[in-house]
Parts: C-alpha cells; sequence; structure tokens
C-alpha cells in the first residue's frame, strides 16, 4: 500500500552529537588525531588588544584554512557557506550545530594582517614538521628539490615594458601594498636581486610576478613555489616562493637549506635536483 505524503515537522528539541555523523574513516578525524594547534593563542598574543570585545578563536580560523586546503576550497565565501552546510567540518572546527560561522572577511584580514606579521602560517608549517621528525617519518639525511609554477592573478592588459617611464616611476608612498612589498625585496636573492635579466613584461598590480613561457605554451605572469622535500617518506620539510627564473630557485634552495638547519638541526648528506639547479 502506498503510503501518505510525509510532512516535515520541526521538533521542539533535538539532541544530536557531531561524533556520529563523522565517520571513523574520515581524513578529518586523521588530520585530528595528530595536529596540535595548541601554541597559536600563545604565539599570537602579543599581535591583540588587552582591550576592547573578544576576538574569534585564532585556531578556528587555522582549523579552517587548513580545512580548506585539504579539501580545495580556494574561495573563503565558500570555505564559510561549507562549513555551515557540512557536520564533519564544524566537528574538525569544534563548532556545535548553533555556534556562527565567521565571516569570510575576517580571514583576508587576519592573512594580511596578525597572520602575516607574526609569521604564523610557517609556525604551522614547522610546528607539522617537528611532528613529522618525532614520529619518525623525516631521516634528514637525503633531500631533493624542486619548484612548481603557480599563477599570478594579474593580466598582461595590466602591465608594461620596464622600460616604459610608467612602469620606472613608481611611488612607494602611494604604491599598492603589493607593489611596496616588492621594491622591499629587490635586494632579496630570490626576488629583485637574483638576475640582471629584464623581464619583457612587468604588471602593475604585482611586479614581483614573472612573465614566463616555462609550460612551452602560452606566456603568462606566475610565482615559483619551491619544495625540499626528505625522500625517507616524501615530507616536505620546507617551503619558499620565489620569482619564476632558475638564479632565483637556486637562491630560494639555499634559503631553505640553511633555514632547514637552523630550525630542525638537519644538514643532508646530498640533494636530488634536476640539471638547472647547475653546482653548488
Amino acid at each position: 500500500m502506498m503510503g501518505p505524503k510525509q510532512d516535515a515537522q520541526a521538533a521542539l528539541f533535538y539532541e544530536v552529537s557531531l561524533e556520529d555523523y563523522v565517520s571513523q574513516n574520515h581524513l578529518l578525524r586523521s588530520i585530528d588525531r595528530v595536529v596540535d594547534l595548541s601554541s597559536i593563542r600563545a604565539h599570537l598574543s602579543d599581535f591583540y588588544s588587552h582591550t576592547g570585545r573578544p576576538s574569534i578563536d585564532p585556531e578556528l580560523l587555522i582549523r579552517m584554512l587548513l580545512m580548506g586546503y585539504c579539501f580545495g576550497i580556494r574561495s573563503e565565501r565558500r570555505l564559510c557557506e561549507e562549513v555551515h552546510l557540512n557536520l564533519a567540518y564544524r566537528w574538525f572546527c569544534r563548532l556545535d550545530l548553533t555556534d556562527p560561522i565567521p565571516d569570510h572577511s575576517t580571514f583576508s584580514k587576519n592573512r594580511h594582517g596578525r597572520f602575516r606579521e607574526s609569521d604564523l602560517l610557517r609556525h604551522v608549517f614547522e610546528m607539522t614538521v617537528a611532528r613529522c621528525m618525532q614520529e619518525g617519518l623525516v631521516g634528514g639525511q637525503e633531500f631533493a628539490v624542486d619548484a612548481s609554477l603557480i599563477s599570478a592573478d594579474v593580466q598582461k592588459q595590466n602591465s608594461s615594458n620596464p622600460d616604459d617611464r610608467a612602469a620606472r616611476e613608481t611611488d612607494p608612498d602611494t604604491a599598492p601594498r603589493a607593489v611596496r612589498e616588492y621594491l622591499g625585496t629587490l635586494d632579496d636573492e630570490a626576488f629583485g636581486a637574483a638576475t640582471t635579466v629584464k623581464p619583457k613584461f612587468t604588471a602593475h598590480a604585482d611586479p614581483a610576478s614573472q612573465w614566463t613561457a616555462a609550460r612551452k605554451g602560452p606566456a603568462f605572469f606566475a610565482y615559483s613555489t619551491n619544495y625540499l622535500i626528505d625522500t625517507d617518506r616524501s615530507v616536505i620539510v620546507d617551503v619558499d616562493a620565489s620569482r619564476s627564473n632558475k638564479t632565483a630557485e637556486v637562491g630560494a634552495m639555499r634559503k631553505m637549506l640553511d633555514r632547514t638547519e637552523e630550525r630542525f638541526g638537519m644538514k643532508p648528506d646530498w640533494i636530488a635536483a634536476d640539471t638547472a639547479y647547475g653546482s653548488f
């Protein structure tokens, strides 16, 4: 016999445990068992005022960002929507069903403010590497290094030849943030001081990006993300951004090696790299 149409009726009370809705083999459970973000509040304590209204818990913001990276959610607006709807995401972020979700603008303000000034994301990364070392996942004797191209969010139409007058006359006091940061890194081996070769085009909004045709197709503006990898279990022990040319990538490699030795006391016996890195 055909059953009657069911009309949804809201109950007065619900007794719900998010633990019951997250499977034991869920990726977030595996991450939650090993990630330790308890030191974040102490790391950021000097970047918050001692007066005024309480802020959003920075550990919540980092958990949301970490989850967004793991599941490929690049939009902060969409990330907030997904956490609002997905029970497993709420569980990982320590949010109950009735807890509010931070506004997407909060992420931008913190990434360009407190997180950037305190180098928090580097702190979280190095905590993860240290945990891998404690678990015996990092040998420290054999490293590999390579770079990946990351497209910059600029268009060729908003660029000019570096010899143009408009490209040369940049006032640091009135320039956008990206331009001021670039001018501040002109002596950095991974950016302005990497090579004397002038690029064919320079982006007005993001002059640190490199005009490149390294993918053997149409040229575009890009950065290089440089990775230093322990070959025992392919654990990334350091990462650094640079311009997309080999001179800058070699400079980034040296920087990563020095930083890994300083932070973790690791100095590899040998390094695997392609021939473009030359000898060092």
